[in-house]
């Protein structure tokens, strides 16, 4: 029964309903190329004895007038603070300085603030000056431990190289370079790219260092995304992101994660993956957890404190990826269906 539940949570997450083409190759495409790491996720955050979460967030809009955060993430961070604390699940939150003040205001409104620390990561600039392990350092003085796992969600990172292209897959390995020097020029290659291709490498902190030092320590890392150009999508190889996501040879991610959770909006798949850790604890939530008015709510004291930005129409509202709230929202009502069903 367990893991029926789960299949129908994480069925739930992935309608692509930005249609952006995470299934627009019905052979190969992202929703799945790891259809199992949704459950296995739950199943190993729920099992472990000490589970410590830190989670890693903020996407930069260049195009918002002023530019800021994007909605998509930071409330998805704030919500597994809120709704993995009474499952006894230690969590942090690491972001940039643009979207401090609104996860600040989110932990505050749901009066976490001063059970869930709140990392802000060191800037571009002043990370150049680090090495990664001094980078890492940082990041656990900044939550006061080492974590057990470690999770980005709606996290930028890093675009392919030759060498990262080499190292993922040697699967048509000579067609894929030439295809891959054809779609993407020098100056792309290793940069963080939004959905359209913008460059905004210099204005996020390198926060795929902490995955990379985190495999290295045998630390669990976790990644949730919506598009290919979000930490864990090196998972996916570059050749099934290019030929479903529009543009997607350009902005995919290198960095991949142990577990990758593909969702339709990034925020749902905290939503699914909390869903998940009740239902394998066996666990009824509260009323005012899986609620859409509650988490609209938490949303707008984000947006003004912030702000933040709804990442596909660039303005100050409380919407996500330009979806209606009471759209967006019916997802938590349904996965709460499927918990209280299972139990």
């Amino acid at each position: 029964m367990s893991r029926d539940a789960l299949c129908a949570m994480r069925e739930l997450i992935q309608i692509d309903i930005g249609k952006r083409g995470l299934a627009a190759d019905p052979t190969r495409n992202l929703i799945n190329a790891f259809p199992d790491d949704f459950a296995h996720t739950c199943e190993d955050l729920a099992g472990h004895p000490k589970t410590f979460l830190a989670i890693v967030t903020g996407f930069y809009i260049p195009t918002a007038q002023p530019p800021a955060g994007e909605t998509d993430g930071p409330l998805g961070a704030v919500f597994l603070a809120r709704a993995l604390g009474p499952l006894g699940i230690r969590t942090a939150v690491l972001t940039d300085q643009f979207c401090a003040s609104a996860v600040e205001a989110g932990l505050r409104e749901c009066g976490l603030e001063s059970e869930v620390p709140l990392a802000v990561l060191p800037d571009y600039a002043a990370s150049q000056r680090l090495t990664p392990a001094r980078y890492w350092q940082h990041f656990q003085d900044g939550v006061l431990a080492a974590p057990t796992h470690l999770l980005a969600i709606e996290r930028v990172g890093p675009s392919h190289t030759l060498e990262s292209l080499q190292q993922q897959t040697a699967e048509s390995q000579g067609e894929t370079i030439l295809d891959f020097c054809d779609k993407v020029s020098d100056e792309h290659l290793d940069r963080c790219h939004t959905m359209r291709g913008r460059d905004i490498t210099e204005h996020m902190s390198p926060a795929h260092w902490l995955f990379e030092e985190a495999r290295r320590r045998g630390i669990a890392t976790i990644g949730i995304g919506d598009g290919g150009n979000e930490i864990g999508m090196g998972r996916i190889p570059w050749q099934v992101i290019r030929r479903n996501i529009p543009g997607g040879g350009v902005v995919a991610c290198r960095v991949a994660t142990d577990r990758l959770i593909v969702a339709g909006i990034s925020n749902w798949g905290a939503y699914g993956l909390a869903a998940g850790l009740w239902h394998l604890r066996d666990r009824r939530p509260p009323a005012n957890l899986f609620n859409p008015d509650m988490e609209q709510q938490i949303l707008q004291r984000m947006v003004e404190a912030g702000p933040l930005v709804d990442g596909v129409s660039g303005l100050k509202t409380a919407t996500v990826d330009g979806c209606s709230f009471d759209t967006y929202g019916k997802v938590l009502t349904s996965l709460s269906g499927i918990i209280c069903k299972s139990a």
